[in-house]
């Protein structure tokens, strides 16, 4: 069991904030797939001020998502307190999450991000500031620093602690390693033995059996699951299910994966148009698609279409054709019995 502020989810398996992935067509399946938590994709501050069409339906939460952590980012103090307080009284968001771990220099060029992890006095400014604005429950989700001279992970997760923050998510990576070499675990251990509020371990968890260990090595009090999930939200139910009774489930069928990828497809469409949907789709298929036997065809083909029918017609094909293989094998199985 989690419980962030007086928000209580029902395991401790958390979707990541994952920028251009986790809308409400995403999240929805992770939610059906037995996720405690899922993040909201993180939104500008001034985006939000700005009242930007495109950022505002961003804000959107479908009930069915529910709970849910919304995610914001900036680097002015005054912004990010105004734009915290729209998440806190126009959307039904149960949890509002501050971004300092994003290491794209984009963002860490506006002083967001992943830059505040460079000053534990700033985090305890913009975070103090945050909490008395709002009612809902402030979190922040940084890595464990900015290179490797420069690691505060545990003065910067106690300065969350000190402004009222009810919760850290730790990347166990640096700013500079982005998303490369190993998840430092040894330093989330560190950090949830330095503090009171629940931590969240993120890193390298790929399988059910990485979060157990992150769970068991550091004693942190929930799992974040990003990249793990792309493509694969039974990731986020087979860990649930390991985590609850220690039975392994197995890997979803190819014809599963592809009714899944189409539900995903569909409910993007309902939310963004065909256009966008189709477009936007080819990443996650490619996703959905990865490991499957003669997929890297049915990839290219993919990248090309513009529509749901015809990228709906060459899933079905695929299945189809590895439908037709297996009963082909049945066959000569059989003949040489």
């Amino acid at each position: 069991m989690l419980k962030i502020g007086n928000i209580e989810m029902k395991n401790n398996v958390v979707l990541a904030p994952m920028a251009g992935v986790c809308n409400p067509a995403f999240r929805l399946i992770a939610k059906e797939f037995g996720c405690g938590l899922v993040c909201a994709e993180m939104v500008s501050d001034k985006a939000i001020l700005h009242g930007n069409q495109r950022t505002l339906e961003m804000l959107y939460v479908d009930e069915r998502e529910k709970p849910l952590s919304l995610q914001i980012f900036g680097g002015d103090k005054e912004t990010l307190v105004e734009a915290a307080k729209v998440v806190d009284t126009r959307t039904n968001a149960d949890i509002i999450d501050i971004n300092m771990g994003c290491p794209v220099p984009k963002i860490t060029k506006c002083d967001a991000g992943a830059r505040w992890l460079l000053d534990p006095g700033k985090i305890e400014e913009m975070v103090s500031a945050v909490v008395a604005a709002v009612s809902k429950p402030v979190t922040v989700k940084m890595r464990m620093g900015w290179d490797d001279e420069h690691i505060f992970a545990v003065e910067n997760a106690k300065a969350v602690e000190r402004a009222g923050g009810q919760a850290v998510s730790l990347h166990g990576r640096t700013r500079v390693q982005m998303y490369t070499g190993k998840a430092n675990w040894d330093i989330i251990k560190e950090v949830k033995e330095a503090v009171s509020i629940p931590v969240i371990g993120n890193g390298d968890v790929f399988t059910p059996e990485d979060a157990k260990r992150m769970l068991d090595y550091t004693g942190c009090d929930g799992v974040m699951i990003g990249r793990g999930a792309l493509g694969n939200p039974w990731m986020l139910y087979r860990t649930v299910h390991y985590l609850t009774t220690g039975e392994l489930l197995e890997e979803p069928s190819p014809q599963e994966k592809m009714r899944i990828a189409v539900l995903h497809l569909d409910r993007l469409v309902a939310l963004k148009g065909e256009k966008v949907a189709v477009k936007e789709m080819r990443k996650h298929m490619a996703w959905y698609l990865k490991g499957l036997p003669g997929a890297a065809r049915v990839k290219d083909t993919i990248m090309e279409l513009t529509d749901r029918v015809a990228m709906v017609q060459v899933l079905t094909e695929y299945v189809e054709s590895l439908k037709q293989e297996g009963e082909n094998v049945e066959k000569s199985v059989e003949v040489i019995h």
